[in-house]
């Protein structure tokens, strides 16, 4: 019997140096950080600095993993990137990071799913794992998402940030409750009026600027999420109680506490970054992860539940045991 599994080994992350608060987003455009917070929770979020690019804060995310699973460059085979916001129309920011990193062997591609990106990467790179087509894969979310906002739009510029995190994922042999478990991975292009840019290589010659209609995110996020999750969990065999910890995608506090209410999830196994970090997108659920980890709330053995939604609409869900 083929017990392969792919299990994570380590993480890391990267932030902008720049971080932007909500007072000074209210010189900016009509807001303020009362305005701000009460809505979405968030308070503070960073920037990327002239000439830093995707492809560096991704680079930056996957050395800090590497290092943190004492995993040597040499042994990687494949780095998969999830963005919104590569650096070039092409080639993919992932060979950027392979040729950042100095790797000379394997491939890199990106996965475009917006927020949901990281999901999308993770089950890509778990199913690649299990065929045998790689040992050892660098996933990563990065995003420079400010670079494709309007900054005279207050309902939007307000709750993006910049950053990146990236997981090292290895091959191993073990049982069905152990390393990566299952993945649930979701669209529904009937809904892209309600979140996506309004420019593209293909329709206008340009990048254009994020457009949404967020009560009807927010309605859509806490159904979707919630449905995955628990499809996750129930394949799995396994339920709610079992959880040792919830990582969202870190889009807006009244999303995380939505979802984990209607799951019946206690709030203390809830993982939330966004008042430090705002919505970056495809980097969300890496950054928190991290930084879980960093602080020791996440131990090895533990299981861990991620899920996001994004554009498109895009959504989906994973479970791991670190």
């Amino acid at each position: 019997m083929n017990n392969r599994k792919s299990y994570v080994r380590g993480v890391g992350a990267y932030l902008p140096q720049r971080i932007m608060t909500n007072e000074e987003m209210s010189t900016l455009v009509d807001t303020s950080d009362e305005w701000i917070s009460t809505r979405s929770g968030i308070r503070q979020r960073h920037i990327a600095a002239e000439g830093e690019f995707t492809s560096d804060i991704a680079t930056h995310a996957a050395r800090a993993a590497l290092e943190h699973a004492s995993i040597a460059v040499d042994e990687v085979d494949l780095v998969i990137v999830a963005t919104t916001t590569p650096d070039h129309t092409f080639p993919a920011t992932a060979t950027q990071v392979q040729a950042k990193l100095g790797m000379t062997r394997g491939a890199g591609f990106d996965i475009q799913a917006v927020c949901s990106g990281f999901v999308f990467a993770l089950s890509t790179a778990d199913a690649l794992i299990k065929v045998g087509q790689a040992d050892t894969v660098v996933v990563i979310g990065a995003e420079t998402f400010s670079r494709i906002l309007d900054w005279s739009d207050r309902t939007t510029c307000v709750l993006f940030g910049d950053g990146g995190g990236a997981v090292v994922l290895q091959a191993g042999q073990g049982g069905p409750d152990e390393g990566v478990i299952a993945h649930e991975i979701r669209t529904d292009g009937r809904q892209k009026e309600l979140l996506y840019v309004d420019g593209g290589p293909s329709t206008t010659q340009t990048v254009g600027h994020v457009r949404m209609i967020g009560n009807q995110v927010f309605k859509h996020a806490v159904q979707n999420i919630s449905s995955a999750v628990r499809n996750v969990v129930e394949a799995s065999g396994l339920n709610m109680d079992d959880i040792d910890w919830f990582v969202p995608h870190q889009a807006n506090q009244r999303i995380l506490e939505g979802v984990a209410k209607r799951l019946g999830l206690d709030e203390s196994k809830v993982v939330s970054t966004v008042a430090r970090h705002g919505n970056t997108s495809a980097a969300s659920i890496p950054l928190a992860l991290n930084e879980a980890v960093a602080d020791g709330r996440i131990q090895k053995g533990q299981l861990v539940l991620i899920e996001a939604m994004g554009g498109g609409f895009s959504w989906g869900a994973s479970l791991f045991r670190m």
